[in-house]
């Protein structure tokens, strides 16, 4: 079945059933991005909804696990993250074609460019980012046993263990010998810092584009969703962090990642690196974070093995190449800043 269509029919006799309070679904419409898992909006003769599915077909056994965000935006419906109402979350993959799940339909406004060219105002900018700052810090501050999410991953030895999964995916992806990655990982397992035993909800991809603004007041905009929830898990806190500081510290002008490296941030009122880690700390009551310039380099080390497997994908012809090969582009640079990094900071 195309990832572009679903079969309204099927939908609404399985619904009547399991999940009347949807109503009848009078039409589907697919949301254009890049979703991993196909995503469409729906309208109802009850309101207008939004179904989540996976890819149809033979899946990766952890991929496009659209059951594991279904539960953490289920679980977190009683918490202070902004996240949408979940209704109904479907594991039969007979129904449509591949498991789905159906919530609420948010209407906001979600930003990509992380200079926010949109946004007319600095004041209106840093404030936005410090909206997100405060909605990482309530994240990473949610009781995990209280929002029923003590089974949603392993706890402890976290960098340990995603070092070795991410260098195991590298070394699968890998399609030619670059020093500058062999250098990077050289740092990543000599410099692995102990266990210190954080354990926190972690989004994996926090970031501004997985973010809907409620901007009705430019003074104090809100997030009104947190998007995206399919690489959380439990793991250390200061992986969310690092990455979204990865992500600004990248160059403007590198392919697909809009950073702000290399722009002025205080003529665009948005914080530097130093003053959104200190706003996080203060949030959460920490003094100091040790070990920072690992949890950077880590950071562009996983970015750079997951575009490498996207390259690797492409290769054997299971992806688009054209976009691919621009994403596989990213690899070498992403470990020659990652390096600059450490020995800036070494």
């Amino acid at each position: 079945m195309a990832t572009h269509t679903l079969e309204i029919d099927t939908l609404n006799r399985y619904l009547n059933k399991a999940c009347p309070e949807i109503g009848t679904v009078l039409s589907a419409e697919k949301f254009s991005g890049g979703q991993s898992n196909p995503t469409f909006k729906l309208n109802a003769d009850s309101g207008v909804y939004v179904l989540r599915r996976q890819p149809p077909g033979k899946l990766l056994k952890s991929a496009h696990a659209v059951d594991r965000e279904y539960r953490v935006i289920n679980a977190l419906s009683n918490t202070e993250v902004p996240v949408p109402k979940v209704y109904h979350l479907c594991e039969d993959a007979d129904i449509i074609g591949s498991m789905f799940y159906i919530m609420a339909y948010v209407e906001g406004t979600i930003y990509w460019n992380s200079a926010l060219p949109e946004v007319d105002s600095p004041k209106t900018r840093g404030a936005m980012y410090d909206e997100m700052n405060r909605v990482l810090a309530v994240m990473h501050s949610v009781d995990i046993e209280a929002a029923g999410l003590t089974s949603y991953g392993k706890p402890g030895s976290y960098f340990s263990r995603q070092l070795s999964r991410w260098t195991q995916q590298y070394r699968a992806s890998e399609l030619e010998h670059i020093e500058d990655i062999e250098q990077l990982i050289t740092y990543l397992e000599e410099n692995l810092p102990e266990d210190d035993g954080q354990i926190a909800l972690v989004h994996g991809d926090f970031r501004l584009d997985n973010m809907m603004f409620d901007m009705s007041n430019l003074d104090a905009p809100k997030v009104i969703a947190v998007l995206d929830w399919e690489l959380s898990t439990l793991g250390h806190p200061y992986a969310d962090l690092a990455y979204q500081c990865m992500q600004l510290r990248l160059p403007s002008d590198i392919a697909h990642a809009s950073g702000l490296g290399g722009l002025d941030r205080d003529a665009l009122g948005i914080p530097s690196e130093e003053e959104y880690v200190d706003a996080y700390c203060k949030r959460r009551g920490i003094d100091k974070i040790e070990n920072w310039t690992f949890y950077l380099a880590f950071s562009f080390f996983r970015l750079a093995a997951i575009l490498q497997g996207v390259v690797k994908r492409a290769h054997d012809g299971n992806a688009s190449s054209d976009k691919a090969m621009q994403l596989g582009a990213m690899v070498r640079p992403l470990a020659q800043i990652a390096n600059k990094t450490i020995h800036q900071n070494g």
